[in-house]
């Protein structure tokens, strides 16, 4: 009897240990597979996880606090040479960016790039800071992989971001200090403040403060939760809008000075399209290029989830045809002459090529990030160069409008 008694605290231990171990083990096991980047670990465990304990909105800060520490997975590998494309005089080392949208505040601009973006896009960015709509504002449709929000130019505004980002310039200048400009593509994405009288002069004031920082701006006139935004996509008013803005963007010292890029809806009539075309393509007075395009209004009847109901613009899978039938059109209206930034539903190599041989010369995403994670960036890169390869592409470039091409 004693002998057993005296047994039982030694198997306790060897469990205790054995438990430890497994834990341990696990543990390291998950450390691993996040900083590596596994993408089939993100997919089916990580990213499920995260969106079954958090609201969309707490993941999106937690995904925007792990970028800026640097926890995330870091890009072993140079992008292939067919990837490298030059849009604007810039060389990007891979045409894949990261929407406006994700980094609103410009807080995780480098852990982002670590991730392998070709470029970022950060904003939007009001001239005062505002809180944006109520919450709860941005909701998963998990069925539909698609996100509908309505954050509303949610922003830190004009002079902290301006301060962060140019935080950040000086730490790369001290770190290499034989380079003039700091590594990475840098879009800067301009909004108005909701109770503005004077829209023009929130994106005038964007352009003046951001300029020397941005590789682009972006004036976002696309959208549909600030009230009366839309109305600025309007012939007359975007003529209007264009002519001060670039006239503030030539009135900057520095150099090169950045380009200017305009972002539109995916809901626009055939006319919306003939008039933004005319207007943005004007040789002197037009724009640098076309983000095509922002989220939509419109509901697909093919949408599941229970939230399909909600007020918002709606992006992910659902909206991919209708941004690259936009790309198609505006690419034809002007002629192939104006770069376009494609965006909308971006979840494959497939799905970029398809919108590069529609017009897009570089392509963004976004939504896929809240359900693969950071691994598909690497992923998304890897299918676009064996696709380019399969189809006789010996670059991106070679394929931007190859649909309308004998």
């Amino acid at each position: 009897m004693n002998k057993t008694v005296g047994q039982m605290p030694k198997k306790w231990h060897l469990l205790k240990s054995g438990l430890i171990i497994l834990t341990g083990g696990t543990s390291l096991f998950c450390v691993l597979n996040t900083v590596s980047g596994n993408e089939r670990f993100y997919r089916e465990w990580v990213m499920p996880v995260i969106r079954r304990l958090t609201n969309a909105e707490t993941a999106h800060r937690f995904a925007i606090k792990a970028a800026k520490h640097g926890f995330v997975p870091k890009q072993k590998k140079s992008d292939p040479a067919r990837l490298t494309t030059q849009v604007w005089g810039k060389t990007f080392s891979n045409p894949v960016g990261l929407a406006a949208g994700f980094d609103k505040h410009g807080e995780a601009v480098d852990g982002l790039f670590k991730m392998g973006f070709g470029f970022v896009e950060v904003g939007s960015i009001t001239p005062l800071p505002q809180d944006g709509n109520p919450k709860p504002r941005v909701f998963r449709l998990n069925e539909d992989q698609a996100v509908i929000n309505r954050y509303g130019f949610n922003s830190d505004g004009h002079d902290a971001v301006y301060e962060r980002l140019k935080s950040r310039v000086a730490k790369i200048e001290v770190e290499e200090k034989e380079r003039s400009v700091p590594h990475g593509i840098l879009g800067i994405n301009l909004g108005k403040n909701k109770t503005s009288e004077n829209a023009v002069n929130d994106y005038v004031q964007g352009v003046r403060k951001f300029g020397e920082l941005a590789s682009y701006l972006v004036i976002n006139i696309s959208s549909p939760n600030t009230p009366g935004l839309r109305a600025l996509q309007g012939k007359e008013q975007l003529q209007g809008l264009l002519h001060k803005v670039l006239e503030e963007r030539n009135q900057l010292t520095c150099n090169p000075k950045p380009a200017l890029l305009v972002k539109i809806a995916p809901d626009l009539s055939e006319q919306d399209k003939i008039d933004i075309a005319a207007v943005v393509g004007r040789p002197e007075t037009g724009a640098d290029g076309l983000i095509v395009s922002n989220t939509t209004v419109s509901r697909p009847d093919t949408l599941k989830s229970k939230n399909k109901q909600e007020v918002g613009g709606l992006s992910g899978q659902p909206v991919k045809e209708l941004s690259t039938k936009t790309i198609q059109d505006m690419y034809k209206l002007t002629h192939g002459r104006l770069p376009i930034v494609g965006v909308g539903g971006v979840s494959s190599g497939q799905d970029a090529f398809e919108k590069i041989q529609s017009g897009a010369s570089l392509i963004q995403l976004y939504t896929v990030l809240a359900y693969e994670g950071p691994p598909v960036v690497g992923r998304i890169k890897r299918e676009l160069d064996t696709i380019l390869e399969e189809n006789g592409f010996s670059s991106v470039a070679e394929a931007v409008g190859s649909k309308f091409k004998s």
